[in-house]
């Protein structure tokens, strides 16, 4: 790649790999590249590429070479466990609070809606302002743990449960956040998360950001609804 790309390029990637573990396509670059100025300072070029990165898809985006990915057998039972050494970028998908019921989680989301939060036991107003919607600011710290879904920049899809709190983490999380894995032990296909090993790094992707929040409140509903109608069959 380097040797198509001008010096400048060369030195955002650089710049994109060591401060985020980003490592974009070829496409993606020349795409970027072609709607900055030349004379852009790196730290600038930088930053903007960093904020546009966290917005996308990085099935789109990042590279999806083996050493950037999920192994090919992540999902092989059969593997009691193994280490994931990274560092790998992933985004989520889906988020659940896996302490609260399915009613107890319509709740959450229906406050969250409301522009409401929790500190401990208390309510608290959560005031959004367009940057917490980039950064995660308006989570629900109450619950937990959680089970998140996860993504990587070749399409694999693998699940990770969160064994010690995570800053950042709760179901407040934009869908599309970007995340890096270091050193996860990885259990019958099952990412075990917890501060050392997880690292947020923030974004979101609008479109499926938006599609979760619409949906996942019916999903809940019509699982919960489905549960009483076979409950009430089976007395």
């Amino acid at each position: 790649m380097s040797s198509q790309i001008s010096p400048l390029a060369t030195q955002l990637l650089t710049q994109l790999s060591s401060t985020k573990n980003f490592h974009p396509t070829q496409q993606w670059l020349t795409a970027f590249m072609s709607t900055q100025k030349s004379t852009t300072p790196l730290p600038a070029l930088t930053s903007t590429a960093s904020f546009r990165l966290l917005s996308s898809d990085i099935t789109t985006s990042l590279s999806s070479d083996s050493p950037h990915c999920l192994p090919n057998d992540i999902h092989n039972v059969n593997v009691k466990e193994r280490l994931l050494q990274g560092p790998i970028v992933v985004q989520l998908l889906g988020i659940e609070d896996m302490s609260k019921s399915r009613w107890e989680q319509v709740e959450a989301i229906e406050a969250l809606e409301r522009g409401e939060g929790t500190k401990g036991r208390e309510i608290i107003r959560v005031t959004a302002t367009e940057d917490d919607d980039d950064s995660n600011a308006g989570i629900n710290k109450g619950g937990g743990p959680h089970k998140l879904s996860l993504q990587d920049a070749h399409g694999t899809c693998i699940y990770g449960i969160e064994l010690r709190d995570i800053k950042g983490v709760g179901l407040g999380m934009r869908i599309g956040c970007k995340m890096i894995l270091r050193n996860v032990l990885v259990a019958r296909g099952v990412l075990l998360l917890e501060p050392a090993n997880t690292t947020l790094l923030g974004g979101k992707i609008e479109t499926l950001h938006k599609a979760w929040k619409e949906n996942r409140k019916a999903e809940l509903k019509a699982t919960i609804e489905l549960s009483e109608r076979t409950a009430q069959s089976n007395t």
